[in-house]
Parts: C-alpha cells; structure tokens; sequence
C-alpha cells in the first residue's frame, strides 16, 4: 500500500507505505525527496537495515525515525510501515520543539533512534495505522488537517518513547536540549560551508567549551565529531546518487582541495572515496 496526500494549501506531502514489496522511495537519497523525513516501523520479523552504508539490526517491532537525506534500506520491505512527510505538511512552532519537525526525533538526538516497541504501543500504533488508511479514503475538506493531527499523534508517540529508552536517568533540562536542537538545525543548514565548532558556538553565543560539556551531559558525540558525520553523509548521498566527481563533490561541501577531502573522507570512513564509488558501479 502506498498513499500519498498533497496539502491544497500548502502542497506539504504526506506518504503512508505499508508492506510494500518494492519500495523505492525508501532510499530518502533522491535530491527531490530530499525534505523528507521519515518515522519507520518493522514488523514482527528480525531483519538487516542499511543506513548510509552501514548495517544494522532491525529489531521485530522496532521503530526507527530517520533524518532527510540519509540513506536506507531494507532487507524485508515488505514488512515496514513508514510515515513520510515535509516540513511543509507538518511543522509546529519553536515553542512545541520536543514534537516538532525540528524536534527531538529529527534534529535532538545524536545517531540513529532505534527505539523498542511493548504490547501496548505495538497496539497503539496498530490502531493508528488503520485511522491513516481510513483518512485517506476519506476525500473532504477537512482531510488535510485530520492528517496532520495523526501525524501529530504519531510523532508524540514516538517522542514519548525516545525520551524514555535514550533520556532515562539523565537530567531533562529544556534549555539545555534545545541548545543542542538548534545546534544539530544549524549544521543541517550549513555543514556544506562552515565545518569548524566556533562558528556554530558564535552564533548560539557559546563557546565550544560549553557546547562540548553540555553534548557530553547527555552522552552525545562532540560537536566536532556531529559536523563530520553530517558531511560524511552528504557525501555519500552524492555519490550514491549522482555522477559528481570527487573533486566536484569536495567542492559542493566546502573543500578547497579535493586532496584534504579525500583524506577528511577516508578517516572518517577507512575508506577512499574512489573506492566507494567502484561500489556503486
């Protein structure tokens, strides 16, 4: 099943998936699908996921939500049921930033949210599934907005569970977390041009000191090192999916010299980037 809604007012995009066999869209690579972002569930089997070239376990019933422009597939697609949606269809104000599209799920954490689902919440997400395919057959005026109050439903959910598995004995401080919200936003804007942890303290009006000691708090990877993982990415989308060059992908993220690049890439991923793109051949 694969479901798509266009918001009239908007032209946000919501796209319900559910046991599709062969589901390309899932990538999340394309340059086009690159807005959007993406709540994953596994069904009752065990199965391999790949996420920019790295394996992982995917637990049964596990839930995954995944940022724009990763890379990801699966094993059993045809046991996944996915939400994805634009920040255009869905995003609520700064002031509801644990359950926004520039909350806790998308731009809070550090990593990939593999979160646990029990009895009850494998329910709770049963019922809402079927309340998504019954909205979508039903064509009114007032589609768009029940939609959106599922997606809202749903990411609520999922927050709840992220807070409780990656967020239990540490101390919730809101202004804290959100430091680290709006870090993670300004280096999705801006990692292809500033690649240095003083230029995002400066305009958090931080110092990278600080940062590194509120990241540390919370058992998340230094600021440093979250830059690099969001240009490692970026880089392998482009390589994945487009006929770019070394020397013009180094360019599209901000290196100079296609050689410092080449060394940037291979010691973030022991690998040389001609070699990456052989595989792609």
């Amino acid at each position: 099943m694969h479901l798509i809604h266009i918001s009239p007012k908007t032209k946000g995009k919501l796209i319900f998936n559910h046991q599709e066999s062969s589901p390309a869209h899932f990538s999340g690579g394309k340059k086009e699908d690159e807005f959007l972002l993406t709540i994953n569930l596994n069904g009752s089997e065990s199965q391999e996921m790949v996420i920019n070239g790295v394996s992982h376990q995917f637990e049964p019933y596990g839930l995954i939500p995944l940022l724009s422009g990763q890379i990801f597939s699966f094993e059993k697609p045809e046991l996944i049921t996915s939400w994805q949606y634009s920040r255009n269809f869905y995003c609520l104000t700064d002031s509801y930033f644990e359950i926004s599209c520039l909350g806790m799920l998308f731009h809070g954490y550090s990593g990939n949210l593999f979160l646990r689902l029990d009895e009850d919440h494998r329910e709770k997400l049963r019922v809402l599934q079927q309340m998504f395919i019954e909205e979508f057959d039903t064509v009114d005026t007032t589609q768009t907005d029940m939609l959106q109050m599922l997606v809202k439903r749903l990411v609520i959910i999922v927050t709840r569970l992220a807070k409780e598995q990656y967020l239990s004995g540490k101390v919730y401080e809101e202004e804290k977390f959100d430091l680290i919200r709006q870090f993670n936003l300004l280096v999705d804007q801006n990692y292809s041009k500033e690649h240095q942890v003083q230029y995002y303290a400066s305009k958090l009006n931080k110092t990278p000191k600080t940062l590194t000691r509120i990241f540390t708090q919370y058992g998340y990877s230094p600021p440093s090192a979250m830059i690099q993982e969001r240009i490692i990415m970026e880089a392998k989308r482009l390589f994945y999916y487009t006929s770019l060059s070394a020397k013009e992908i180094a360019y599209e993220l901000g290196f100079t010299d296609a050689g410092h690049f080449s060394r940037f890439f291979k010691n973030a991923t022991q690998q040389n980037p001609s070699d990456l793109r052989k595989l792609q051949n």
